[in-house]
């Protein structure tokens, strides 16, 4: 999801922000957080993912602002709620970069200056991660944690980018030195939870693209990528994050389907380190409508059944109506053959400070809409014999 900060809502601007003093040099600190809750590793079974050792499909939602909340009773009491509800996956922004070290109140997990990129693993830096993955683990929540946002929200490739030299995103999967500083980025935070059976999935990025480019500029970076963190990690999945453009099967010949954003998304599904394929679902920004995302989710469970792994339809999400727009979308997705999961975009709930973060598209914890695309749906996802 391409986040406008413009959407944010003041409330969740103040709990964002209402973040401890940011240190001028990064702590050395590498505490990982305590390894205490039961569960096996998340997995795949065919066309189906596994957790806790059952198979079958999963609900679940997004939260990129989880991994930036200071105080530990909230992040405690999402995960009660999503727990109590029946929500099994959540996705959590796993980076949070920037150019200069931030003032007073402000978390940040890497700071990118000069050609030299230094991990905060302080209080205000993965110190916070390491509490969300903790308070996962207690409560049997799986995270997929990804390491760059293509948008220049919370940093992304362009912090990388304004660091070391170029002039768009394109050029961070050519360069050797910004590959060079990810990697690394990788190598940290998979070291710290690389035991956890709070993780889902490592994910490469949130919706990488390279506009105009080959589709082989993706597709090697994402080979190269997630086989450098299958080394690392074996023993978890690894996903690409991307939207699931770049797809002949039952194209209409819409933008989304099309190459022009440089993916191939069944031509990376046949990445032996790539676990599973992920795709979004935005018509009002790709100019199509809401029913047209019928089909988009029938045509990449397909793809998938063809590549012999599971789909995760891992976000979408509208600005208003939400429940007659979105519960359509879920009961199709739940029906189609390759398709095991999926996180609606995104999760909000009632914190300490007031409302989490809206960026136009949150649906509230408590509310109608929870009631509609939660609870029911989970209703129907056991009712189906799947859950």
């Amino acid at each position: 999801m391409k986040l406008s900060h413009s959407l944010i809502s003041l409330a969740g601007l103040a709990l964002v922000n209402a973040l401890p003093q940011a240190s001028t040099s990064t702590p050395s600190s590498t505490s990982t957080p305590t390894q205490t809750a039961s569960g096996s590793f998340a997995t795949k079974s065919g066309l189906q993912f596994v957790i806790d050792g059952e198979a079958g499909y999963f609900p679940g939602s997004n939260s990129y602002w989880i991994g930036f909340l200071t105080n530990n009773d909230d992040v405690d009491l999402v995960f009660d709620h999503m727990s109590e509800s029946g929500l099994r996956i959540l996705r959590v922004w796993g980076f949070n970069d920037v150019n200069e070290v931030p003032g007073s109140g402000t978390v940040y997990f890497q700071l990118h200056q000069d050609g030299v990129s230094t991990i905060n693993t302080g209080e205000d830096g993965l110190q916070r991660l390491d509490y969300v993955v903790q308070s996962a683990e207690e409560r049997g929540v799986k995270l997929i944690i990804n390491f760059v946002n293509y948008w220049n929200d919370y940093g992304g490739m362009n912090a990388y980018v304004q660091a070391y030299g170029g002039s768009s995103n394109a050029d961070f999967y050519a360069s050797s030195e910004m590959q060079a500083a990810y990697q690394a980025y990788i190598k940290a935070v998979v070291s710290r939870y690389i035991d956890s059976p709070a993780v889902f999935a490592w994910e490469l990025a949130n919706e990488p693209r390279c506009q105009g480019c080959n589709t082989s500029v993706l597709h090697n970076w994402i080979e190269e990528t997630s086989q450098y963190i299958k080394e690392l990690d074996s023993q978890h999945m690894v996903c690409i994050g991307d939207e699931g453009f770049g797809l002949d099967t039952g194209s209409d010949g819409s933008y989304p389907y099309g190459y022009s954003e440089g993916s191939d998304f069944a031509a990376a599904l046949t990445i032996e380190t790539v676990d599973f394929g992920t795709f979004h679902l935005y018509p009002s920004s790709w100019g199509t409508d809401n029913d047209w995302g019928n089909g988009w989710i029938t045509s990449h469970g397909a793809a998938c059944e063809a590549a012999g792994k599971p789909c995760l339809f891992e976000e979408y999400g509208v600005t208003s109506d939400h429940c007659t727009i979105e519960k359509p979308w879920q009961t199709t997705a739940l029906n189609t053959t390759g398709v095991s999961a999926d996180l609606y975009w995104q999760y909000g709930d009632t914190l300490s400070t007031g409302a989490s973060p809206d960026d136009g598209n949150t649906f509230y914890y408590g509310t109608d809409d929870f009631e509609c695309l939660v609870t029911e749906h989970v209703e129907a996802i056991e009712a189906s014999g799947r859950g």
